[in-house]
């Protein structure tokens, strides 16, 4: 089709509605405005209709075609806005996700197309695009062009927009753009600057822009220009103060408010204006982020000091602010107190008991501050004061104990000879059984219908979905097929083929086993050695994992198309995938009575989960067919993993390693290769193989961002050991690198059979280092699993940790936090046993320089439990040298506290 052509067309020619289509479809953008303009409203309501098939197409064109793809894209968005009569329809077609790139709209383009519309359409427009949060933030051009020339007031509601606002007024000061200016003279030239700048302090999220330009340094980013134009009245200085301090009262992370603290200081408030916002200086010393409650403890500070903080609003402050673990803050806040006691010493019955929230700081030497101060201010006349106050001496350290009774007068609480301490742990977790298998069709349809639209599911829902298909499958599999056509076979992943059967790479595991009882696949579907469904093949323990899947779901499929199987022998007895020897001896004896052979994946993966147990051996044996013999020689043997897992250090990878396991692999690591097992190979199926080759300890040939979960854990529910070295790369990432969630599996293992061996206390102990703390509380989580189910080693898990502080892997301040958390829950005795052991590494002599960073944190942490618990040992290699420095830094004071506590003395322990 001509150009000429095209421009000749009027808008009753009958062609005149397929010119713009083939226009449109050869990407012509720039003559579409003018086709479209031409066209009659009937012809531009028969377009409309065309458009979403276009841009079906658009979205269907293949990326290598981007040159057409660009200019359908553009001729569609000019098309659209031309042809759409309605504002919604309109402005959905304009949000469009499929219509633009990452150079947003072509705003100019499309104001010469609407920009004869109806002002108030224009206007209604312009609204529903800013009332899209996904997009209005890029569509800020247009969306204040279609205002202009609406005449309409701005969708200053809408967050998005304001955020667009921020970032067009912010990047009109970068070099180099047509516009450049100044962001002081853009605000300046912006009348409705007043409105806006208010609206940043509103927003759900700060605008991106804000926190780009947000250095107090620079002279044209958000901070001083602001204070500026308040200085010279564009702005109104109130309106600042008070959203600024609001919005630090909302909350939020620390790099989002660091911008608002920044522009509060710049403001540089008057004496008045903090008085104002009294209040608010309270909640944030409370509740803020560090850095924010330092601010406004400092403000306080100020108006105490000009008498503006009365004694019963300082103890308010005083019992928030106490309360807070950072060390820095509480310090603070002791040193006012004592200033605010000198004085007026008549406030102590006010602030005295303010001073008793410190009782119960973890750092002991904060106590010692607040125990000083009741010490200094207390009167002999203050009867109830000190009755008060020694109700809140049962919070102190044991080590404070003797103090607080001689101050308060008082019986010490610490531990007496007549109350033993008793080691509080908690209860041992409970394995359940798996519910049988659902008795009826329905119920089957309804369990696993779920589960496929879930997207997950336990290994208890799995293992029961996939034997309950199996079972009916082979009781009446047309009935089964009837329930689940009507619920489950459709979307696009059981869309067929040319032969009416579906692609089984679409499929979920338990819709693998569905498609076959619908007759959706064909025996020559499921081969008996599954390829995996990545092309790196079996380069990670997720694959084999899946591989293992595969090969259990295709041979039940193949087997519901073939010879259907009454049941299957790998269904668990116990939730965590635990077969009992008993119980599968009694499915093979089924399985002979009905003239059956196990099936090869089925009874492999039966052999996996069994309670490996001699005694059942001879019920096995007496079976006297080939699975029972089997059976009998794996209950016989041993289950040990320690002959397989190698431990040893690895030196930090430089070459050969991909850029995304560089943080990985770049540091000095303990790491687990495992050998081969599962031998004699030939004895289980192919897809069980990759699962049982050796490993090298390291995840560097890995694609998959999913960690292991209950399904894949209950493929080895009594080999603990196993499973912890093929974990053990992502726990150690939690500790050496900026990743989270690896830890997530300990708990559950810990609660799984098999021996407790070696590899399991290293991932453990690994984990008590993670730098975030729900790794780290995942970490305590099976601490106290092993010890309540009498697993826990705690000498073999103590060098552990000893070793890993020495790699450097584990932090004492991280170990610090994950002690003082198992401690916490009154594992006193078990947290101090695992830490006895770990303290030599950090109990370095003087001679060697300083302490590590956070030791003495660790030490202040192992004298508590020390001292709740009254035990007397062990005495730890180093105590005595580093007792014995000269200072009073925290790693000295609780080294001496140590000793002290294990009743040891200068030259050796007592």
């Amino acid at each position: 089709m001509s150009q000429t052509t095209e421009t000749t067309a009027t808008d009753d020619a009958p062609g005149a509605l397929g010119y713009v289509i083939d226009a449109i479809r050869a990407g012509r953008h720039a003559s579409i405005a003018s086709l479209v303009a031409r066209l009659s409203p009937a012809r531009r309501r028969e377009l409309s209709g065309e458009l979403p098939a276009l841009r079906k197409e658009l979205r269907d064109l293949g990326w290598n075609d981007w040159e057409r793809r660009d200019g359908m894209r553009v001729a569609l968005l000019l098309a659209g806005a031309g042809c759409h009569t309605g504002a919604a329809t309109a402005a959905s077609w304009l949000g469009s996700r499929v219509l633009r790139d990452w150079n947003g709209l072509p705003t100019e383009r499309l104001l010469g197309v609407l920009a004869d519309r109806d002002p108030a359409w224009l206007g209604d427009v312009a609204h529903r695009l800013a009332a899209r949060t996904s997009t209005a933030e890029e569509d800020y051009p247009l969306i204040r062009a279609l205002v202009r020339l609406a005449g309409c007031p701005l969708p200053t509601s809408s967050d998005g927009f304001v955020h667009g606002w921020a970032q067009d007024m912010a990047w009109l000061n970068v070099r180099d753009r047509p516009r450049a200016r100044r962001l002081s003279e853009a605000l300046r030239a912006d009348p409705a600057a007043p409105e806006l700048v208010a609206r940043l302090f509103e927003t759900v999220e700060p605008a991106d822009a804000l926190l780009r330009f947000g250095d107090p340094e620079q002279h044209e980013h958000w901070p001083a220009v602001l204070a500026r134009l308040a200085a010279d009245g564009t702005l109104d200085r109130s309106m600042l103060v008070r959203g600024t301090v609001s919005r630090l009262v909302r909350g939020g992370r620390p790099q989002h408010l660091r911008v608002f603290t920044a522009l509060l200081r710049t403001l540089d408030l008057t004496a008045e204006e903090e008085r104002e916002h009294t209040a608010d200086w309270m909640a944030l010393a409370a509740d803020g982020p560090s850095p924010v409650a330092a601010d406004a403890q400092q403000v306080l500070t100020r108006l105490w000091q000009s008498g503006e903080l009365p004694a019963e609003r300082l103890a308010e402050l005083a019992e928030a602010v106490l309360f807070r673990p950072e060390k820095k803050l509480v310090r603070a806040q002791l040193v006012l107190l004592g200033k605010a006691l000198r004085r007026d010493p008549k406030a102590r019955h006010v602030l005295l008991p303010a001073t008793a929230a410190a009782f119960s700081h973890q750092d002991t030497a904060l106590q010692e501050r607040a125990l000083a101060l009741a010490a200094r201010y207390l009167r002999p006349e203050d009867t109830a004061l000190r009755e008060e106050l020694a109700g809140q001496a049962e919070l102190l350290s044991p080590t404070h104990q003797a103090a607080a009774a001689e101050l308060f007068g008082t019986r010490p609480d610490g531990v007496a000879d007549d109350e033993p301490y008793e080691e509080v742990l908690p209860p041992a977790p409970v394995t359940r059984r798996l519910p049988p298998a659902p008795d009826t069709v329905a119920e089957t349809v309804e369990l696993v219908v779920a589960l496929v639209r879930a997207g997950q599911s336990d290994a208890a829902e799995f293992e029961t979905a996939l034997d309950g298909l199996v079972r009916h499958a082979h009781r009446d599999r047309p009935a089964l097929a009837e329930g689940l056509a009507g619920l489950l076979a459709d979307g696009w992943r059981w869309e067929t083929g040319t032969h009416g059967m579906v692609d089984i790479d679409r499929l979920d595991w338990l819709e693998v086993v569905a498609a076959a009882v619908l007759g959706r696949l064909r025996p020559t579907d499921l081969p008996d050695r599954p390829a995996p469904r990545s092309h790196r093949r079996g380069g990670c323990v997720h694959e084999a994992r899946d591989q293992v899947l595969r090969a259990r779901v295709y041979e039940a499929a193949h087997r519901v198309l073939t010879a259907p199987l009454p049941f299957l022998l790998a269904t668990p007895t116990w939730e965590t995938g635990t077969i009992d020897p008993e119980e599968l001896v009694g499915r093979l004896a089924a399985y002979a009575r009905e003239g059956l052979e196990p099936t090869p994946a089925d009874f492999a993966q039966a052999l996996l989960r069994v309670r490996r147990d001699p005694a059942a051996a001879p019920s096995a044996a007496g079976l006297g067919t080939p699975a029972g013999k089997r059976l009998a020689e794996w209950l016989a043997s041993p289950a040990e993993a320690g002959d397989r897992l190698v431990r040893q250090t690895r030196e930090p990878a430089v070459d050969n390693v991909r850029p995304w396991n560089r943080a990985r692999e770049g540091v000095r690591r303990l790491v687990v290769e495992i050998g081969g097992w599962l031998a004699p190979q030939h004895q289980f199926p192919p897809g069980f193989h990759t699962l049982a080759r050796p490993r090298s300890g390291t995840i560097e040939r890995c694609w998959h961002w999913h960690r292991m979960d209950g399904v894949h854990r209950a493929m080895l529910p009594e080999d603990r050991e196993t499973q912890a070295a093929w974990a053990l790369p992502e726990v150690t990432a939690c500790a050496t690198a900026d990743e989270s969630g690896g830890c997530a599996m300990l708990p559950p293992l810990a609660e799984l059979g098999g021996e407790a061996g070696p590899v399991l206390h290293l991932a453990v102990a690994t984990g008590l280092g993670a730098r975030h703390t729900e790794d780290r509380l995942a970490a305590v989580d099976a601490l106290l699993v092993l010890a309540a189910r009498g697993d826990l080693d705690t000498d073999r898990i103590g060098r552990d940790l000893a070793e890993l502080l020495g790699l450097g892997t584990v932090k004492p301040t991280r170990l610090a936090d994950a002690a003082r958390t198992a401690a916490a829950t009154g594992a006193y005795a078990t947290t101090w046993a695992v830490l006895a052991p770990a303290l030599p590494a950090l109990l370095t002599d003087p001679a060697a320089g300083p302490a590590p960073r956070g030791a003495g944190e660790l030490l202040a942490v192992a004298a508590d439990c020390v001292e709740r618990c009254g035990t007397t040992g062990p005495y730890p290699e180093g105590l005595d040298a580093a007792a014995d420095r000269k200072g009073s830094s925290q790693y000295v004071s609780q080294a001496r506290r140590l000793r002290t506590a294990l009743g040891g003395a200068v030259g050796g322990a007592g």
